[in-house]
């Protein structure tokens, strides 16, 4: 397969994919080095810069989706863009486990001062964090952390990419 093959093949298959492919699946579909994913990747990046859709790197992957300045139009075609919106309950979960993780129910209840059994509850159902494993002491209790979907649906390639916290 020739380099120009393998970029209009790696632009098909994000396209059609309904998660975001990581370079490492696009490497075994393709029977290539994971290592010239990403240069492939940055040339059909490069071919969009133009035009209405973009290559987003998110949650360990590749998606091509269309610029956010279209949304409106998108929105007129009885797609919205909208993500069902968070409490602030679980809004403030969520922020404390991305930022936190891996921590316990008990951890995020400290510093949130509540009890925040709802809004775990609701952020599993979404999946957007997931149980980690266990805590080494009394009672073992449920470390958390954010999953791969969470990374999609905020847009980050990584937890690297949350803005930084200031604490006033």
């Amino acid at each position: 397969m020739t380099l120009h093959e393998a970029e209009r093949t790696i632009e098909a298959l994000i396209f059609a994919a309904d998660e975001p492919l990581s370079a490492g699946r696009l490497a075994e579909i393709l029977g290539m080095d994971p290592k010239s994913i990403p240069a492939l990747v940055e040339r059909i990046q490069r071919r969009h810069q133009d035009g209405a859709l973009m290559v987003r790197e998110v949650g360990g992957g590749y998606q091509l989706v269309t610029k956010p300045e279209y949304a409106p139009w998108i929105e007129k075609l009885g797609r919205p863009v909208v993500h069902a919106p968070l409490s602030q309950a679980s809004t403030e979960t969520l922020a404390i486990i991305a930022y936190r993780q891996p921590v316990t129910k008990a951890e995020i209840e400290e510093i949130r001062g509540v009890r925040c059994d709802s809004a775990i509850n609701n952020l599993l159902e979404r999946e957007l964090i997931c149980e980690l494993g266990r805590k080494d002491g009394p009672g073992r209790p449920i470390l958390y952390g954010v999953t791969e979907k969470f990374l999609v649906h905020f847009g980050l390639k990584g937890l690297e990419d949350l803005p930084p916290l200031s604490i006033t």
